[in-house]
């Protein structure tokens, strides 16, 4: 059987592409300085592509692929994939779940420790020599506060379990209620107006862009902080800013933004904001399983017919 022509949309990481390479004819479309002459010249052999879940992949770029059988997605998220189309092409989509989910929610809880008990600003405090002139501020009790999840995923759960652990409780919203020991409430802005700390967990795409806006974070108010280790489309970030300067909400733990890796200067100058280079899944442990995962996708679907994680819009 003919080894599979596999296309490569962006850089991947050895322990991903060796392997790759070992098993499959790949084309490194992300390394090509003359994209539209590689995709005439090789796109019609091409029935795998790779890419990751920052990457879009438009459908003018997929009719390019005319024998393209599957997406493996090297991460949880996929919005950049219109699935729809894929959906009518009858192109399967695959991604990265689960065994991420874990490193994610720690990330969160972080973000939740670091602004809540302000832990960055302290860190600054004591190497500018501050302790030394003057005692350290007093900051916020974790236990009691409450934590509203937008999303409860696989990742908002994790996220639910851990803040409980802190003596925390959860509300969550989310497209209907499940059952779960957690307050539901119908919106985000409800969510809001009822959390102390507002952490998105939810997927990305157009159904979330800007969900998080003036009016979320205006009822989240002086007591509240955004954190965010979903999606940075999620947020608008205009509107974050704004209601930062103006002190209408009190802080923002991000470890997303929406056109990373630029992030809007006037966060950076911000004390009462901490900010972290996506690194939600940035573990060795958990990058070499996405990245078996993802392999693991293409290797069952050209074997077998059959995906192990084929996304739920597809199911």
């Amino acid at each position: 059987m003919p080894t599979p022509d596999i296309l490569i949309a962006a850089a991947l990481p050895p322990f991903l592409a060796e392997p790759l390479r070992a098993d499959y004819r790949c084309h490194e479309y992300y390394a090509a300085s003359d994209k539209a002459g590689f995709l005439a010249a090789e796109g019609g052999r091409i029935r795998g592509l790779v890419q990751g879940g920052h990457i879009t992949t438009t459908p003018d770029f997929l009719a390019a692929l005319p024998k393209l059988e599957i997406i493996s997605v090297f991460g949880v998220g996929y919005d950049g994939v219109p699935v729809d189309y894929c959906r009518q092409r009858g192109i399967k989509v695959t991604n990265t779940p689960d065994v991420l989910t874990d490193d994610v929610a720690d990330v969160a809880v972080a973000l939740i420790l670091m602004t809540g008990r302000g832990f960055v600003r302290l860190d600054r405090f004591v190497r500018s020599g501050g302790w030394l002139e003057r005692g350290p501020e007093l900051t916020t009790k974790l236990g009691g506060q409450k934590v509203g999840i937008l999303g409860l995923g696989r990742i908002g759960k994790a996220i639910a379990r851990r803040v409980e652990a802190l003596g925390m409780t959860v509300a969550y919203t989310g497209r209907h209620r499940q059952d779960v020991p957690y307050q539901f409430l119908p919106d985000v802005k409800a969510l809001a107006a009822a959390s102390d700390f507002l952490v998105v967990a939810s997927p990305g795409g157009a159904a979330t862009r800007n969900l998080v806006n003036a009016e979320v974070l205006a009822a989240l108010g002086k007591k509240g902080v955004v954190v965010n280790i979903a999606r940075g489309s999620i947020i608008d970030e205009s509107a974050l800013v704004a209601a930062l300067q103006a002190g209408t909400i009190k802080g923002a733990g991000l470890d997303v933004f929406a056109d990373e890796p630029r992030v809007p200067a006037a966060l950076l100058t911000m004390d009462n904001v901490v900010l972290l280079p996506h690194v939600g899944s940035a573990t060795h442990e958990t990058r070499k399983a996405m990245g078996d995962l993802c392999k693991a996708n293409l290797d069952a679907w050209f074997a077998t017919g059959k995906v192990l994680t084929l996304v739920p819009e597809l199911a």
